[in-house]
């Protein structure tokens, strides 16, 4: 089985073929294909590269499901003895995309 591992939006993925992944938002439409060329790591079975930071030759291959807005995050500070209290919400745009290839 082979697996990668990506960086995409500050963060880093550890995907595989069929693999759906939840990612900080892209911009491109529903259906679209998507190729990450940020590629940290590849493993097939005993065969491991690891890039110097990146891979050059790798590439991951996707494609966009869906864009969506993630649950609401609450941050609340809160500072005792001043009766200073301040909530807030928080919703992250989101886009889910399964994985179709790993070269």
């Amino acid at each position: 089985m082979k697996i990668a591992v990506i960086e995409t939006g500050g963060k880093q993925y550890k995907v595989a073929v069929g693999d759906r992944i939840d990612i900080e938002k892209l911009g491109l439409e529903n259906g679209s294909d998507v190729v990450f060329d940020k590629i940290l790591l590849v493993a097939d079975g005993e065969k491991v590269e690891v890039g110097d930071p990146y891979l050059k030759d790798a590439k991951v291959t996707g494609k966009l499901l869906e864009n969506y807005r993630d649950k609401k995050k609450i941050v609340f500070k809160y500072h005792s003895k001043v009766r200073r209290r301040k909530k807030k919400g928080h919703r992250q745009e989101m886009t889910e995309v399964e994985i179709t290839g790993i070269k």
